[in-house]
């Protein structure tokens, strides 16, 4: 004998209503429609961005870096140098090494954050599932922002913290120091994360994008130190003044020429640069095929 089976539970039918003055019914589905909106890109690439072996991978050699090598340096000197010698000296500066080359790794990440997609093809789905391409993009740069901001931020202000205990000969910083030294120098990294996430939704190759940007933040630096010749001392020194280096080294007060950017202006010279190539990409994004 066969077992009964039981009865399968009824899923509700679609229902057809005829408009009013329409010969024919139209459909009605049973599924809610719901309208999308920049919450739900956010949440997409947010899941993206922590779900990723490399943001992991990224963040974790970027704290190693700004925190070991800021605490390395201090720890050095607090050991080798006098009080005398310190007298004049902000302890917050000596976190500007870590710093520099932590940078690499935010630039890494942030091309990967665009760039990346296009190499696996995933931005075909991504692009599916939200059509506004120029949403996709305001969500990538939000949260990557967001993602980049916060631990640069953590990690200064530690090596910040850590840095004035050590080395007790320094002198206190001032209020406007602390803000630069930590929430000014961590906008920066940001900034120039996301104009690496930019020139990787532009370019859409990861080593590529990558190169350029390394590009970008060194070879003004070593060009400039190969500049001998004396009609070129003036290009020689635009390039120390605005290479990324000496406007890092301005949030610590140790920048590497007296004239050219000072206080906030790095600050906002990668603003300007950043919102410029945002746009460029924005356009580019709702011109080009994916």
């Amino acid at each position: 004998m066969s077992t009964p089976q039981p009865p399968m539970p009824q899923t509700a039918a679609p229902t057809w209503q005829a408009a009013p003055g329409a010969p024919y019914p139209t459909y009605t589905s049973p599924i809610p429609v719901v309208r999308t909106h920049l919450g739900h890109a956010l949440a997409s690439e947010w899941t993206k961005i922590r779900s990723v072996r490399s943001t992991m991978w990224t963040l974790g050699v970027f704290v190693v870096l700004v925190v070991g090598i800021g605490l390395a340096v201090a720890a050095l000197i607090s050991a080798n140098a006098a009080e005398e010698s310190m007298s004049g000296e902000s302890p917050l500066s000596f976190g500007f090494f870590g710093l520099l080359l932590g940078s690499i790794c935010v630039i890494t990440l942030g091309v990967l954050t665009t760039a990346s997609e296009y190499g696996t093809g995933m931005i075909r789905t991504t692009m599916t599932a939200c059509p506004t391409r120029g949403r996709v993009l305001a969500a990538k740069a939000i949260v990557f922002f967001a993602v980049a901001f916060t631990v640069t931020l953590v990690s200064a202000l530690l090596v910040a913290l850590a840095d004035v205990a050590m080395l007790d000969g320094a002198r206190e910083p001032s209020t406007e120091e602390w803000l630069k030294g930590t929430v000014g120098i961590s906008l920066y990294i940001a900034l120039l994360g996301l104009l690496s996430l930019v020139v990787g939704s532009v370019i859409r190759h990861s080593a590529g994008a990558i190169t350029i940007m390394i590009g970008l933040v060194l070879a003004p630096l070593v060009i400039a130190l190969f500049m001998f010749a004396e009609s070129l001392q003036s290009l020689q020194e635009a390039l120390f003044e605005y290479s990324i280096p000496n406007q890092l080294s301005v949030f610590y007060a140790q920048s590497l020429s007296e004239s050219g950017p000072h206080g906030w202006d790095p600050l906002w010279i990668m603003l300007g640069v950043t919102a410029a190539a945002f746009a460029g990409a924005w356009a580019l994004l709702e011109r080009r095929d994916v």
